[in-house]
């Protein structure tokens, strides 16, 4: 595969590596940090190929021990993927963990890709007992809806229906395209969340939003999200293309 980076990717790499010399954090930190930036910044695009281990080391002048460790982290946080034989590659499919608690839009912005929102519906509500339930408040109690098409430019990544409470969320209309950037001026960011995953075939409403044919695979999240102090705050089902998604985990023996 050709790399797909600007010229400049080199140049670029030394300044932003000038920059962190004096933090006085591990090399390989300092290096994992300032690759992510090129990365979301599209001077190295998606499928493209970084350079080699031998080559990052003769750019930065540090071992190939240090550039194994900071490739090694990008590859966790689903940045990159690495291919034996072939090289380390910018993710084209959108990697989310499934161990920290990140938005859409922060983790579409982490691959220098454009987040963008349509909302089909939006608006308040009485909740149902269904959404009552899931935030812990009386049924009729007055809820925020969001039902929105997520993308990335323009292609069609997901469709959410998100419900919170209005005690939390006073309107719809105070979010402009992350909720949880909403949230965070607000005064109240989710500190953790449930999650649920499962395949589904996608039905013929969200695969014309999708651009799909009706009955292709896709990935079915339910997720319930929680202030830091207890109190649910989110309430949202997504179906995610399969096609463009992977959803990982790490797991520890205990």
């Amino acid at each position: 595969m050709i790399p797909v980076m600007s010229k400049s990717f080199p140049t670029q790499l030394r300044e932003r590596l000038a920059a962190r010399r004096r933090s006085g954090r591990p090399r390989y930190e300092q290096l994992r940090e300032s690759l992510h930036e090129l990365i979301r910044e599209g001077v190295a695009g998606p499928g493209g190929a970084l350079p080699a281990e031998r080559e990052l080391a003769r750019m930065t002048g540090w071992s190939r021990v240090t550039v194994r460790k900071a490739l090694a982290g990008l590859v966790e946080q689903g940045v990159v993927n690495s291919k034996p034989g072939a090289g380390t590659f910018v993710g084209e499919r959108i990697v989310r963990s499934f161990s920290r608690l990140t938005s859409f839009t922060d983790d579409l912005r982490a691959r220098g890709l454009d987040p963008r929102v349509v909302f089909l519906e939006r608006g308040v509500g009485e909740a149902t007992p269904d959404e009552a339930m899931a935030l812990a408040v009386s049924p009729g109690s007055g809820v925020v809806r969001l039902h929105r098409l997520r993308s990335a430019g323009e292609s069609p990544l997901a469709v959410e229906r998100t419900v919170v409470p209005q005690s939390i969320l006073p309107s719809a209309d105070v979010v402009a395209v992350s909720l949880y950037e909403t949230l965070e001026a607000l005064g109240v960011p989710p500190h953790r969340a449930l999650q649920r995953l499962r395949a589904v075939a996608v039905d013929a409403a969200t695969a014309e939003l999708l651009e799909l044919p009706t009955g292709s695979p896709g990935l079915q999240i339910e997720r319930r999200a929680f202030l830091a102090d207890g109190r649910p705050v989110e309430f949202t089902r997504s179906v995610y293309r399969a096609d463009a998604y992977d959803f990982v985990a790490e797991l520890t023996r205990g």
